[in-house]
């Protein structure tokens, strides 16, 4: 006999695992199933402390003793952004009488949801019944038919599938089925750590590990100052609260500046993009290694730029013995995107720049070995190593408690007479298309040296910072003015 919850202070769901778990062999699949119902119990008792899941071949059943409708809302939300759930039904326990009552029981449930569409019942039936299945099928999908105005039975993909279970004097009927993410139970799957820089491609690559039962720690390599390494925690956080806050992950920043500028004032125009990502898996390698972690995961694409031709993604990965995954490798744009905006990331990756400072106006897309080798031994490799050393390690979720608001910047189209402005622009595109503003001073501090140089200059002037697109120049002059600084502003020209 079946114990039955009442039905008016308990919610239940009955979810059904991803399909590619179904088909595991028995010992996989029994090991990922109890995975996966820890991981709902773990952050279900966040919502309700006394959730349980019970196990079940191909699906898992959730109990919340709760009829408040803000719970029954959180846990449809949680469920759905879940690794490992296919899909999941809200079901309604009722005792049993006969199939009339089933009936009964089941029209307020779906009597809005079926006008004006196909739909068929689907009984599944456990113990000794004067009715089979199909009886039951045929009696509750007649009542409903002639009293909603419905667009008929369908048998065969119906716009509604009502489920209905049985199990001894006791029947269950789905209020509702709600679409689950898919994927593998997170934790079933070593851990990854993902290159991260806050833009689509990184942003995206990183849920598809998530999503593929990864822990997916995330390392940023800070080329743009404080306002960029706070946007990219931002998006980090979000990422890992909604989708995999089962399992704890870092978040590790390292200091790229002094590399940067190194690349800068070393290296090859042509060089610079590929040897910036060199540098990058040199370093991504020894701090994944620290974390005992066996995999790097980047956002590249074919050809999405220079660096992410063949030729010149072969000559990257020559640097690292270490796995590196790139999940979007044949990905469009415009599809990466809209993953991004199905995932609720969109806007946060939308104000995220590509910090393209090191990416030269003249990039190759098939760079020459001999020569990049040649480029590279002329780089400081302990300024890398110091990178490496200064690297800031934090729990992801306490990764935003330093993350003050960034500083405000004034901007402005019009320049004061006495305004100074100072191009900080690399040298190359300085030399291409030279700032045309001949009624001001202008001076020349490339971004990678503005740092140093702004403490020389008069403090009783005001600067007003300049770059193309004005990303550049707005996240420095916020962390100059973070920095004590308030007379900087930027200048956005019409």
């Amino acid at each position: 006999m079946q114990t039955l919850p009442k039905s008016h202070d308990c919610l239940i769901f009955s979810v059904r695992l991803f399909s590619e778990i179904t088909v595991k062999s028995a010992p996989v699949r029994k090991r990922w199933t109890k995975l996966l119902a820890q991981n709902i119990r773990t952050l279900g008792r966040k919502v309700h402390e006394r959730t349980s899941v019970v196990q079940d071949w191909d699906r898992l059943t959730v109990r919340v003793p709760s009829n408040c409708a803000n719970t029954r809302a959180a846990f449809i939300d949680l469920l759905g952004r879940i690794p490992g759930i296919t899909n999941f039904l809200e079901v309604k326990p009722y005792p049993l009488k006969d199939m009339h009552d089933v009936y009964e029981k089941t029209l307020p449930l779906w009597k809005e949801e079926l006008v004006a569409k196909t739909f068929c019942v689907r009984v599944k039936r456990n113990g000794e019944h004067s009715f089979s299945s199909g009886d039951l099928e045929r009696y509750v999908g007649g009542g409903l038919n002639q009293n909603i105005a419905t667009a008929g039975v369908r048998l065969k993909k119906p716009d509604v599938t009502i489920h209905i279970e049985v199990k001894d004097d006791v029947f269950f009927v789905a209020a509702g089925k709600y679409p689950g993410m898919g994927g593998f139970p997170l934790g079933t799957q070593e851990p990854v750590m993902s290159l991260v820089s806050g833009g689509f491609d990184s942003t995206v690559a990183s849920f598809q590990m998530i999503n593929r039962g990864m822990r997916t720690h995330f390392c940023f390599f800070n080329l743009g100052g404080r306002a960029h390494e706070v946007g990219v925690k931002e998006i980090a956080y979000f990422l890992w609260s909604k989708y995999g806050a089962s399992h704890r992950v870092k978040f590790i920043t390292v200091p790229f500046e002094g590399v940067v500028s190194e690349i800068l004032d070393k290296i090859n125009p042509s060089n610079m993009g590929v040897v910036l990502k060199r540098m990058m898996f040199r370093a991504a390698e020894k701090v994944a290694h620290k974390g005992n972690i066996e995999a790097i995961v980047t956002g590249e694409a074919i050809s999405q730029v220079s660096s992410q031709t063949i030729p010149n993604l072969s000559i990257i990965d020559r640097v690292t013995d270490m796995l590196v995954l790139r999940p979007l490798i044949a990905s469009a744009k415009p599809e990466i995107i809209q993953q991004a905006r199905d995932i609720g990331v969109e806007d946060f990756s939308a104000n995220i720049p590509e910090y393209c400072g090191v990416i030269s106006v003249k990039p190759s897309a098939k760079v020459n070995i001999s020569k990049l080798l040649e480029d590279e031994a002329s780089f400081d490799f302990a300024i890398l190593q110091q990178a490496i050393e200064s690297c800031k390690v934090q729990s992801i979720d306490s990764v935003m408690d330093d993350c003050v608001e960034v500083a405000t910047v004034e901007k402005t189209a019009d320049l004061p007479a006495q305004a100074i402005v100072i191009d900080i622009r690399h040298p190359d595109e300085q030399e291409i298309k030279p700032f045309g503003q001949p009624d001001n001073e202008v001076l020349s501090i490339p971004f990678y040296r503005l740092n140093t140089k702004f403490e020389e200059l008069d403090k009783s002037k005001d600067y007003y910072l300049y770059c193309d697109k004005g990303v550049m120049s707005e996240l420095h002059a916020s962390h100059l003015k973070e920095s004590g600084y308030p007379n900087v502003f930027v200048f956005r020209p019409e």
